[in-house]
This record gives C-alpha cells, structure tokens and sequence, in this order.
C-alpha cells in the first residue's frame, strides 16, 4: 500500500468501471427448462403469462398544489393523497417516493459512488464540487390526515413510511396530506432527470420537473413493498391513478405538463385558444406560441404568477415544464383508437432543428408502436426540449439535442449526428409511454424490461423513418464487441449493478428481440406474442416471468434455451486497504506546474552511479565554452511560449473554470480491495493532522458494480495522517494486518533461552545437516512423482 501524489488533468473525461467480471453460466444444459428459476404461477400470474382472475393492483389518486420561485428556484408543494387498496392485505404502513433526497450530500447516491478516472473534463469536476456542497432533499414540512391530525412518518433515504392511524383493510381507503419544499437544482451541472437550465444571454430559466412530489412506492404480488433505495440507476415502481393538479409560475411563463390543460382560458390568450382549436385537425404542426410572442416572453419580468390547472387520469406519474422562453407547435393525431394532441415546447435555441423534427417524430412514434402493441390512449403526447438529454413521464417526455451557433456567421446549424439524435430521442422517450408508462413494469428491479424492449421497438420506428436510418441499437453486428468481452453481466441483473448499462439493458435486450424476430421465430410468430403481451398487460404491472411466458404462449414456440442464454448467462472477508492518491487540479500555469514537477523529480532517490560519479573529473571543467543555455535551465523550466499559450487559453475560461484550476483542496482517492469475496460496508477512522479523527461508513452499495475493487475520493480540507478500515473489526475481517496506513508492523515477540555454548556449534552442525538431508529426500521424491 502506498500514498501518491498527483496531478488530476482537467481534459477529457474517463470515469473507471473497475476489473472486469468474468462470465459464469447458470447450468452446462443450455436447453433445460426455465421451471425452477420462474416463480411459481398462482391465481395472480398464471403459466401462460396473463394476469391471473385474482390480479389486483392498488390504486393511489392526487390533489396537489405547487408554486416555483423563479427567483430563489425553489419548489414549494401541498398534496392530497388518497390511497385505495385493492390488495387482499391488510396494511399498517405505506411507503413512499423520495427521489429528490438522492442529491442529499450523505444520500446512498453520494456515499457508494466511486471515484473518477485523473483525466476529467472541467463540468465532471464541477459537478463533484458543487455536489458535496449541494443542499438538496425534501424538506417535509406536514404530514397530517383530513381532520388536520399529525400521521408519524419515518423518512430512510430516499423512503419515507406513512405509519397509519388505523390498518388499511382490503377494500378500504385512507386519505392524507403532504406539504414539502426542495431546492431545484442546475441539471447540467449536478445531472439528473430534473432540474433547471440558465440561459446566460437573458437571464432566463427553463424548468423540467419530475420526481417532484412525495408519491407512493408500488405494492403488488410479486415483491410486496418495492421500496429499495433509489441509488440513481434503477427508475421508478409506481402506481395508477388520478391527478389534479395546480401549477403557480410567473405569469409570462409557458407550462407543459401531463394532462389535459383545464383553465385555458385563464392562462392562454384569445389568439392561442384559438390556434390550438386549429392544431386539432391541422396536417401540419400549428404555432401556438410564436418564435416573436417567445422572444417577448423572454424579455418580460412579469412580477404575478398565473396557476395552470391540469388533470390527468389512469396515469402511473406527472411531469411538467415551464419557461418564458417556450415556442409551442401542435397538431392533432386521429389513427384507429387513438385520438390525441402531439405538441412540441422548446427555446428559440431550438430552432431551426426542433421545429421540422420534434411534433412529426411524435406522430412517427405513436403510427409505428400502435402497430405492435395498442392504440396510443392519452389525450396528449408532449415533447420538450430542455437540459435533460433523454427522459420519459406519463404524456410528456424531456428531449435535449439543439443545433450549434455558428459564432463567425452567426447562423445556426446542425451535424447528422444531432438531426438524428433528435429523431432518435423522441422515438425512444415517447415510445416510453407504451413501456414503462402503461405496460407498468418495475422499472426499480429491471431495467431491461422497458429499456431493452422499448430500443427494440425504436429501431423498428427508426426503420420505418426513412431508408437506411443510421440506428445505433439493434443490429446484431452493433453488439457483438460487447457480448465477447467479459466486461458484462447477464440481463437478468438488477438495475443497480449493470456494468456497462447501455449495452446490457437497452442494447442487448434490442438485439435479442430482433434476431428473435426475424430469425428464430419469424415476423408474424413475433409480432402476435408481442402485441399479444402487450395488449395483456397494458395498464398492469408485468414481470419478465410473465414477458417470457407470454411470447412462449402465444407462439407454440419453447423459447427457454434462448431466455436462459440470451437472459441469464461465489467467501470470506478480507478487505484491504489499498493505494491512496492525493490530487490537485493541474493549474496549467507553466510556472506552477514547473515548481510542481521539479519538487517531484526532486524526491526521486539519486541513482547509485550518479552518486559515486560525484566530485569526478568532467570535460565541461576544463572547457566551459561547452556549456549553455541548457546547462542554466532543466528539462522543467517554463518558455515563453508556454507562458503564451497558457495566457491564450486562460483568457478564454469561464470563472468557475478559472476557479476550479486553483482548487487547493485535498482530493484524496483511497482504494480498496476486496480479497475474500464478500462483500461488507466499508467502515474508516480518518485522523487529520490537527488530531482530529472522522468517522465514515460507506455501504456495501459501494461494491455493486465490481466486487473486486473499488475507489472513494474524498474532498477534504485538511490533511490525512492516518487511515483505519474496519477500526472496531465489526465486519469479521479475518485479516485486519492490511487494514491500515501507514502500514502497522505485525507485533509479536522473540521467546529466547539459554544453551550452552560447546553444545551450540553441535546442534547447529545438526540441524544443518537435518535440513540438507530433507531437502535431498523431497527432491528424489518430487522428481519420482513427476
């Protein structure tokens, strides 16, 4: 174990997944059946995977009033819930969502992410700075009944329990009420699926929302409670129901939201009203807000606020946005049973990309996934451009791609890569209100069961866009890098603990289907099991037993050979404390970073000939003409050149930039290897140069994508003397010799005796010869052996 300094080079941005896992197989028998894995059918989930005639679900409706200060970017929010339970249970307790609390700085979130790689790009340190600095969470201002009486809640994480004033029986609904607030944060600084972005040139924002309110975890058959923390990976579990909702923004704002908009009349002009009666049945996408009425918009500073009033039935969840620098098209879509309002919200930034593309890819999406699953049922179908790149909600869905400013022409323009990226996008998060948004699978558990199938059907929708559509996911060719490495874990791995989880839940779960489709079963086998699945478990909660069962049923094709191997293809503790890196940012002044790489060359150890060398005759004694420049100055010192080029470029930085090269915090890296097997908690006692020592208990979480070894940077301001890991030896830890730094020696003692001296040469001579004559032995045998 050692401690290294080094330089974190704010350049291109590589995050370490860790070792790599190697490939195991459930079973040699690759066509066994799937009997023993599935779970048992019962008269909730039959064996033909449909919903059995004792299927329930719960039911859970809203009443909520929220209001953003735009000014403090603050969300403040009051809810009614009313919770049905349809389950044959008897509940004492409910659980609820707390999503925000994952950007809380001791949430799991922050305690098991790992470090980042030395190379990373200024907004990646940015964000770990402002995130361990970030005052995020819920703060749960009430929680009372209809009568106004407090209900005791427990919060854990990101849960919160509802301990109910009486048990809920089968058949019986309680009611309560929530009030809350949280800080909003800028979601392309800290990420996310939320948030808000700041417009710079005119001081604007624009508002994304979700995840915003308390809502209830999803109760079913299967799993009962799916209450596991929400670590950032694995989405949301959620259940159906009403909503109602009231929405306060400044009054020169926009709002997009899930619904269907109730006071137009309150918050829409005459004009507007009048537009969007006309988008109904126009052939094209009709502008109900105006690039010109957005750029006033833009301009304004309205200092009321206006409440858009939105209902929304039979829904799983409910996102909005709001800005004063919304453009808004729409155009109505009337196919089969599907009778809907495809609308568009994006910033004059958006432009000219987003108003050719985005309302015709929602109409595209929803023509191509009714042919294969049901008619799209919701009465609105909304896509917005904002600082979330790609995410999904009931109706409405966050887009990010934007064309580039060409600031020498002072035009906007835009590369293949982003025209289709767009297209790309909107497919996929609109095609998201098919999977997960209405066929309810636990998105908490399994990824794959709406990311995987929802790519499979995106390519399908791309295809289908225009001839040759450069589709990244669904070929078969695009996967097989990843499907020979051992960097993978099966599919059937829960969401949390994917490695690479682009390839494993999206990619090839896509590819799978494809060549399921077109090669093993054929098009119209496929196309009926799937549709077949669809239809059966739309508006219900499925799990992939039922997926499999399913497309099994309704083809006549035995398909467990390819779920087992497409799907589904072991220790003591002994953690060791490994390296630990001590980082600075590189201030990329070359007058610093000279003294920096002169201090550490000077810590270098002398070379044994350059040693003895010392004081020795050299030609350069007698002739100095031979010296120069180069014998004034070493290989560090800075040119002007390097001078020039640094103030160049340093110029050009943004301050937060500028701030964060001088950065002269402690950025400690510590390592850790798991040498046992199994996994524990990782429990530190960190004593700092002024004696103080620190307490830190990380879960086991940390282990989640690689078992083997993982790295914890810690930002601290003061100096680390010593580090413990498991200092109370609490974990079983059957070696605790290499839980220290600095390293401690192994304490033991000498037990010595007298014996006298003329016998001492004999028994040595003795031994000697003992131990010669052994080794002989063990050579003739070893040899006889082989």
């Amino acid at each position: 174990m050692k401690i290294s300094i080094q330089t974190a080079l704010l350049g291109l941005c590589i995050f370490s997944m860790g070792n790599v896992v190697a490939k195991s197989s459930i079973s040699d028998d690759k066509f066994r059946q799937l009997e023993e894995v599935l779970p048992t059918p019962n008269t909730y989930r039959t064996a033909s995977g449909a919903p059995g005639h004792q299927y329930w679900q719960q039911e859970v409706n809203y009443k909520i009033d929220i209001t953003i200060d735009d000014k403090t970017q603050r969300l403040s929010g009051s809810e009614n819930i009313e919770y049905i339970n349809k389950s044959p249970d008897t509940l004492r307790y409910l659980w609820l969502q707390l999503d925000q609390n994952r950007l809380k700085n001791q949430s799991y979130t922050n305690q098991t992410k790992t470090a980042p790689g030395k190379k990373i790009s200024f907004n990646g340190m940015r964000g770990l700075v402002e995130g361990d600095k970030f005052d995020g969470g819920y703060s749960i201002t009430k929680v009372v009944d209809n009568n106004n009486k407090p209900i005791p809640f427990t919060i854990n994480n990101t849960m919160m329990r509802i301990d109910l004033p009486k048990p809920l029986q089968s058949g019986d609904k309680t009611v309560f009420n929530i009030e809350w607030n949280y800080q909003l944060h800028e979601q392309k600084v800290l990420g996310g699926r939320s948030g808000y972005e700041y417009f710079e040139e005119d001081d604007n924002y624009l508002y994304e929302i979700a995840s915003w309110f308390p809502r209830a975890a999803a109760y079913y058959d299967a799993v009962g409670w799916q209450n596991k923390q929400f670590l950032g990976n694995g989405e949301f579990a959620l259940e159906f129901g009403d909503y109602e909702v009231n929405i306060t923004v400044p009054a020169d704002h926009i709002v997009a939201s899930t619904g269907v908009l109730q006071n137009p009349k309150k918050v829409l002009t005459h004009t507007q009203r009048e537009r969007l009666a006309k988008a109904k049945t126009a052939k094209k996408p009709v502008l109900i807000v105006t690039p010109e009425e957005a750029l006033a918009n833009e301009k304004s500073r309205s200092t009321k606020t206006k409440t858009w009033q939105f209902s929304a039935k039979n829904v799983r969840d409910f996102a909005f946005a709001s800005s004063r620098k919304f453009i808004w098209d729409a155009q109505g879509y009337k196919e089969g049973g599907t009778d809907t309002m495809a609308m568009s919200f994006y910033p004059n930034e958006g432009n000219p990309l987003w108003e050719k593309y985005s309302t015709e890819a929602i109409i595209h999406t929803m023509e191509q996934y009714n042919k294969y699953t049901f008619a799209y049922p919701y009465p609105v179908s909304i896509s917005v451009n904002g600082p979330v790149g790609g995410m999904e909600y009931p109706m409405i869905t966050f887009n990010g791609p934007r064309p580039t400013l060409d600031k020498k022409t002072g035009k906007k323009t835009y590369s293949r890569r982003t025209k289709y990226g767009l297209v790309g996008v909107i497919i996929h998060e609109v095609g998201h209100n098919y999977f997960p948004m209405i066929v309810n699978s636990d998105e908490r558990q399994w990824t794959w069961m709406d990311e995987g199938l929802n790519t499979f059907l995106q390519f399908l929708a791309e295809q289908a866009w225009e001839e040759n559509y450069p589709s990244r996911r669904g070929h078969a060719a695009n996967m097989t890098t990843y499907m020979k490495s051992n960097n993978q874990v099966p599919i059937m791995t829960n969401s949390e603990s994917i490695l690479q989880f682009g390839n494993n839940a999206y990619g090839k779960p896509a590819t799978a289907l494809n060549i399921l489709r077109e090669t093993v079963m054929g098009r119209e086998l496929f196309d009926f099991a799937f549709k077949e699945y669809a239809q059966r478990w739309k508006f219900k909660r499925p799990t992939p037993a039922d997926f499999f069962r399913t497309m099994e049923d309704a083809s006549a094709v035995d398909l467990d050979w390819f779920w087992r191997g497409w799907f589904y293809t072991t220790d003591h503790v002994d953690i060791e404390l490994g390296d630990i890196h001590l980082y600075r940012p590189n201030s990329q002044n070359p007058d610093v970073e000279e003294a920096w790489e002169r201090a550490l060359e000077n810590e270098k150890p002398t070379f044994i000939s350059d040693l003895r060398n010392q004081g020795a005759w050299l030609r350069t004694t007698d002739k100095p003409e031979l010296l120069d420049f180069y014998n004034e100055h070493d290989q560090f010192t800075a040119t002007n050149a390097d001078r020039n080029s640094y103030n160049s470029k340093h110029k050009k930085l943004k301050q937060w930039e500028k701030d964060l090269l001088v950065d002269d915090r402690n950025f400690y890296i510590i390592d850790f290897n798991n040498l046992g097997g199994l996994v524990m908690p990782i429990i530190l006692d960190i004593t700092y140069a002024d004696g103080e020592v620190e307490h830190v208990r990380i879960p086991a979480e940390i282990w989640r994508k690689n078992t083997k070894s993982v790295s914890k940077l810690f930002i601290r301001d003061k100096e680390i003397t010593a580090i413990a890991l498991d200092p109370n030896w609490e974990t079983a830890d059957v070696n605790v010799n290499n839980n220290y730094w600095p390293a401690r020696p192994i304490k033991s003692r000498f037990e010595l005796y007298k014996r006298k001296q003329a016998d001492m040469m004999r028994d040595y001579n003795v031994e000697l010869k003992s131990t010669d004559d052994s080794d002989e032995d063990s050579a003739k045998k070893k040899e006889k052996s082989n």
